[in-house]
């Protein structure tokens, strides 16, 4: 169960398991073992480890139910995107701000077709 959460929320994220392995500092064969549900009681170390590079909570992880809900994945660019914002100083409040901006320049565009 652990293991078939994790494949999926990692192939949504659109990493690889080379990828994600390196990301979440595990071996590529020990994350293969976990996804394929051979090893079903990794540490909690490593499903934090694995939790922080999906941008999930352990909850996510840890779900029975294969009905996930579709607001928690999120599109890998968008994380990216999130993150250079963060790199470039601009915080979660100011985000607002930013948003009016993009809907002026959204809507002056459509104008101008």
């Amino acid at each position: 169960m652990i293991g078939k959460n994790i494949a999926r929320i990692r192939k949504k994220r659109g990493y690889t398991l080379s990828e994600f392995a390196e990301l979440a500092n595990i071996s590529k064969s020990y994350l293969s073992n976990i996804e394929r549900d051979i090893n079903k009681n990794p540490s909690l170390e490593v499903m934090q480890k694995i939790a922080k590079v999906l941008n999930v909570d352990l909850i996510t992880l840890l779900k029975p139910s294969k009905d996930f809900d579709k607001h928690l994945y999120i599109e890998k660019e968008w994380v990216n995107f999130f993150k250079e914002l963060k790199e470039l100083g601009i915080e979660k409040e100011e985000i607002q701000q930013y948003k009016l901006l993009i809907e002026f320049i959204k809507w002056r565009n459509e104008r101008s077709e």
